[in-house]
């Protein structure tokens, strides 16, 4: 399990441990946060497609699925 501080997120990267579509590496590009400035969600861009998704960003810390950094 990742340890993460959701709010040094921003334009921190990331590595599929599955790919899709030789989607592989990503960067966070933006933060969504409620009135009080929790974060909610994420939004993950990939490198190579420049394709985004929005995520809950508690789906970084499965190891399974996501590895902290590009590798």
């Amino acid at each position: 399990m990742n340890r993460i501080n959701p709010r040094k997120l921003l334009l921190s990267k990331w590595t599929a441990a599955l790919p899709r579509h030789r989607e592989k590496h990503f960067l966070v590009t933006e933060l969504f946060c409620d009135d009080e400035g929790t974060v909610l969600d994420i939004e993950l861009q990939a490198i190579l497609t420049r394709r985004s998704e929005r995520l809950p960003w508690q789906t970084l810390q499965d190891a399974d699925v996501w590895r902290m950094g590009w590798q």
